[in-house]
């Protein structure tokens, strides 16, 4: 099957399963995806810390659901990617509206891939720079049951 083949299988396999469990609750949603890039966004309202700022936790997450979807396309439908280290430095804050996630491919190896995650406010302020690595098994992604 062709890469392009194996992207489209994976949306629908992606539109079908959604973001996972965490990633619907915090209300994250894919703009855009491929292997190189993965574009999506996630409402600040829902995400925020007792002091009304955006929890970088939540930051996370974004990084790291973006760049797991772009290294399991990567990986193809006959193996799995898991995240093996994430790393998050926060610039600014967000208090309302969305932020948008590009996580960007920094190294696609055979076992090993790393992608940039750079977090933006609707305004294009930039609050969160990710890096996330992951690692790719020889073994189909389970079903959620």
């Amino acid at each position: 099957m062709s890469e392009e083949g194996e992207i489209a299988d994976y949306m629908d396999f992606l539109m079908k399963r959604g973001s996972g469990e965490l990633g619907e609750k915090m209300g994250i949603e894919i703009l855009e995806a491929s292997p190189d890039r993965v574009v999506g966004r996630m409402p600040v309202e829902g995400n925020r810390q007792p002091i009304g700022l955006l929890h970088g936790g939540a930051n996370a997450v974004l990084a790291e659901g973006l760049g797991s979807i772009a290294s399991q396309l990567h990986a193809g439908l006959n193996r799995t990617s898991v995240g093996i280290e994430i790393s998050c430095t926060h610039h600014k804050s967000a208090t309302s509206g969305f932020v948008t996630g590009v996580a960007t491919a920094i190294s696609r190896g055979k076992t090993v891939t790393c992608y940039e995650i750079v977090i933006t406010t609707d305004e294009g302020v930039k609050t969160c720079t990710a890096r996330l690595t992951c690692l790719i098994l020889d073994r189909a992604p389970k079903p959620l049951s």
